[in-house]
C-alpha cells in the first residue's frame, strides 16, 4: 500500500477550520441548515483564544441608554475604522448584533444584569453609548462555553436520532490543517490535516470550507495572542488562491502588561478604563487630555473634572479621553514613552484603584484581579499597573463578500472572525470582535451549507494528497543532511524583526529592511531540520507554522510600505497624516511563484442613506471627492 493511499479520508458537507467563537457559531449554523459538519480544532475543544476577549460583546440593545440604535453603532464603527471599513459588513454587523446576543442568552449565557433585570451594558472606547453586554471581565469565556454546550447538545441530538451510525457534527481536537485542497476545476474539495499528538494524516473531503482560525500575533515578539495565532487561515487562503485585504492594519492594544515579566504582553481589558481606570505618565499626570484629535473634540473632555463627571452623568457630559479608540490611545502611550515620561519598564501607569473600592473591582473585574495577583503579585485594588501597546488584533485578512463571507476567487471557501478582513476598516473598536464573530460566523455557516447543498461531490485527487503529505514531511528531510536550520531560532528572529521594524510606529527604511530579512528567513526556512518522529514533536509543528507566519508577515510589511499615509492601526512616522487619496484604496495581497504581489482596488462607495448619518464636515475629512459629490 502506498503512503498516500494509506492516508485516511472522510466525507463531509462543510469543514470548519477553527473552533473559537466564529468557528463554533459557523458549525452550529451549518449543522442547523442540514449540512454534515466537521470542526477542526488546533488546541483542545473549548480552549480557543476567544476566551481572552474579556470586556464584552458590542450590540445596540439600548439597555443602558435608550438612545442607542444600530445606526449609531454603525456610525461609531465607521469612524473607528477611519471610513475604510467594508460598509455593508459594518451595516449588517450593527443590525444583527443584538439578535445574536439575545440568541446566546436563550442558549444559556449568563450575562450580568441591570437592576431591572435586563442584560447589562458597559462603556468601551470609541462607542458613543454603553453598548457592551458582559459577564464580568470573562465575556469571551462565557461566549465560548455557551457555544461549546450548544455543539454538545446538537451532537447528543444526533446520537438520539441515529445512534452511532451517523455523526452530523464532529469536532477533531488537536488537529492542524496544512492545505486547502481543490479539485481539477479550482473548486474547494476539502482539507489536508494532521493530528498533533500522533502525527497521523487525515483528508476531510468537502465542497465547502470555512476558515475561522483567528489572527497573526505570534509573528510579533510582544503579543496578547495565544500560541495558536500563527496566521494559519490567512496563509491557507493565500495558498488556495484567495487574496488578503489591507494587512497593514494591525491593532496594538494600548494596555498590555509590560511588567513584571511573568505577565508581559497579557491584556488588561478595556473594561478597566470603561469602569474608570485612568492613564498617568511618570509625572503622575493624566496625559490623554493632550492627545484628543480635532475630530473627537466635541465628544471628549478637556479637563479631569469634566471627564470625571461623565461617569456619573454619561448623557450630558463629554467622556474621558481614556475611552478614545484604541489606535489613538496606543499612539498617545507610545508618544509619552518616547518623550521620556514613561514608566520604569517602558510603559505608562493604569490605575483603577483610585476610582473604585476594592470590593467593586473584585466583583466587576474578577479575572483581572485574580490573574495579576496570582501570576505577578500585582494587586490592582491597591496599585497601578504598568501597561503599554501589545500586538493584539489584525483588521486585515481574507477578502470576503459582505453578505455571504465567501472568499474572492475560490469557490467553496468562506472566512469569518478575525481571519476575515473588511469589517473593521483600519481600526477595530473594542467589543466589536465578539459581535463580529457571532454575526459573520452565523452567516459563514449558513452560506457554506447552502453552497454545499448545491455543489457536486468533492473529489480530491491522489496527486494533491501526495503533494500535501510531502510538504508536511519536508522538515524531517533536512535532519538527515546535517546543518539544517532550527525552527525556534527562525521564529525568534522573525518575531524580533516584526517587533522592531513593522511595529506600532513604522518608517520606510525599516520596513524595506524587514522585507529583506523576511526574504532571507524564508530562504533559510527551506533548510529547516527537525529530529525525531511525528509523535509529540513540537519542533515539527513550529516548522509547519513558520510557513504561514513568514507568508503573512511579508503581506503585513509589504502593504505597510505601500500605504504612504497613517490611518487607524497603521502609523507611519515619515507619513504622519491621513491622505484623502488613500481613503478609497484597498490593498490586496496575492501569493504567486514570484512571492507576494500587491494590487490596489477601489472601495465601493457608501450608500447614500448611510452617508446621511454623518455630518458634512466629518465626511469632508475622510471621504474622497467623488463620494461626496455622489
Amino acid at each position: 500500500m502506498s503512503p498516500v493511499s494509506s492516508v485516511e479520508r472522510q466525507r463531509w458537507d462543510v469543514v470548519v477550520v477553527g473552533a473559537g467563537g466564529a468557528g463554533l457559531r459557523a458549525a452550529i449554523e451549518a449543522r442547523r441548515a442540514g449540512a454534515r459538519t466537521a470542526v477542526i480544532c488546533k488546541s483542545l475543544f473549548g480552549k480557543a483564544h476567544t476566551v481572552m476577549a474579556e470586556g464584552g460583546i458590542a450590540a445596540s440593545m439600548a439597555n443602558a441608554n435608550e438612545h442607542d440604535d444600530w445606526k449609531t453603532h454603525f456610525r461609531d464603527t465607521m469612524r473607528g475604522g477611519k471610513f475604510l471599513n467594508q460598509w455593508r459588513m459594518a451595516e449588517l454587523h450593527a443590525q444583527e448584533a443584538p439578535e445574536r446576543v439575545w440568541e446566546l442568552e436563550t442558549w444559556g449565557a449568563l450575562f450580568d444584569r441591570t437592576p431591572d433585570g435586563r442584560i447589562s451594558q458597559r462603556n468601551f472606547g470609541g462607542h458613543e453609548y454603553p453598548r457592551l453586554a458582559h459577564v464580568g471581565d470573562r465575556t469571551g469565556l462565557e461566549l465560548l462555553r455557551t457555544l461549546q454546550q450548544k455543539v454538545v447538545g446538537l451532537q447528543q441530538e444526533d446520537h438520539r436520532e441515529t445512534g452511532d451510525h451517523e455523526a452530523r457534527l464532529k469536532v477533531f481536537q488537536e488537529f492542524t490543517v496544512t492545505r486547502v485542497l481543490k479539485d481539477g476545476s479550482g473548486n474547494v474539495a476539502g482539507v489536508f490535516c494532521y493530528e498533533r499528538e500522533s502525527g497521523r494524516f487525515l483528508v476531510l473531503e468537502a465542497p465547502a470550507v470555512v476558515l475561522a482560525t483567528g489572527g497573526i500575533g505570534k509573528s510579533f515578539k510582544v503579543t496578547s495572542n495565544s500560541w495558536e495565532y500563527t496566521g494559519d487561515g490567512q496563509a491557507l487562503a493565500l495558498l488556495a488562491g484567495a487574496p488578503l485585504v489591507n494587512m497593514e492594519f494591525v491593532q496594538f492594544h494600548p494596555t498590555g502588561m509590560v511588567w513584571p515579566p511573568s505577565v508581559k504582553g497579557i491584556l488588561v481589558t478595556e473594561s478597566v478604563r470603561g469602569d474608570g481606570g485612568v492613564l498617568r505618565n511618570s509625572e503622575g499626570r493624566r496625559f490623554m487630555f493632550d492627545y484628543v484629535p480635532d475630530v473627537f473634540k466635541e465628544k471628549y473632555a478637556e479637563s479631569e473634572e469634566e471627564g470625571d463627571r461623565w461617569y456619573e452623568d454619561p448623557e450630558n457630559n463629554r467622556r474621558p479621553p481614556e475611552l478614545l479608540p484604541r489606535d489613538e490611545v496606543a499612539r498617545a502611550i507610545n508618544a509619552e514613552v518616547k518623550a521620556g515620561r514613561g514608566s520604569p519598564h517602558g510603559g505608562v501607569f493604569l490605575d483603577v484603584s483610585t476610582r473604585m473600592p476594592a470590593e467593586t473591582i473584585k466583583r466587576r473585574l474578577p479575572s483581572m484581579y485574580h490573574q495579576f495577583k496570582e501570576l505577578a503579585d500585582v494587586d490592582i485594588t491597591a496599585e497601578a499597573m504598568e501597561v503599554g501597546p501589545t500586538c493584539h488584533y489584525v483588521m486585515g485578512g481574507v477578502a470576503v463578500e459582505s453578505e455571504t463571507t465567501a472568499t474572492v476567487g475560490v469557490p467553496g471557501l468562506f472566512a469569518a472572525g478575525e481571519v476575515a478582513g473588511g469589517m473593521h476598516g483600519s481600526n477595530r473598536l473594542g467589543g466589536n470582535s465578539l459581535s463580529d464573530l457571532l454575526v459573520f460566523g452565523r452567516r459563514a455557516g449558513l452560506h457554506a451549507a447552502r453552497y454545499a447543498a448545491g455543489a457536486a461531490t468533492a473529489e480530491v485527487g491522489e496527486e494533491a494528497v501526495a503533494a500535501a503529505r510531502a510538504e508536511a514531511l519536508a522538515p524531517f528531510d533536512g535532519s538527515s543532511e546535517g546543518g539544517g536550520e532550527n525552527p525556534y531560532t527562525l521564529h525568534q528572529e522573525l518575531q524580533q524583526t516584526m517587533n522592531d521594524l513593522v511595529g506600532i510606529i513604522r518608517r520606510e527604511g525599516e520596513m524595506a529592511e524587514a522585507l529583506e530579512r523576511i526574504a532571507a528567513l524564508r530562504e533559510r526556512a527551506r533548510r529547516i531540520a527537525v529530529e525525531g518522529h511525528r509523535q509529540f514533536n513540537p519542533g515539527w509543528h513550529l516548522a509547519l507554522d513558520l510557513r504561514n507566519m513568514l507568508l503573512v508577515s511579508e503581506c503585513v510589511a509589504r502593504a505597510a510600505l505601500e500605504r504612504t499615509e497613517s490611518r487607524g492601526g497603521h502609523t507611519r512616522e515619515d507619513r504622519p497624516a491621513m491622505e484623502r487619496s488613500w481613503r478609497p484604496v484597498n490593498l490586496l495581497c496575492r501569493a504567486g511563484d514570484g512571492g507576494i504581489t500587491l494590487e490596489r482596488v477601489r472601495t465601493e462607495p457608501i450608500r447614500a442613506d448611510l452617508l446621511a448619518l454623518f455630518d458634512k464636515e466629518e465626511l469632508a475629512k475622510y471621504l474622497a471627492e467623488e463620494e461626496l459629490d455622489a
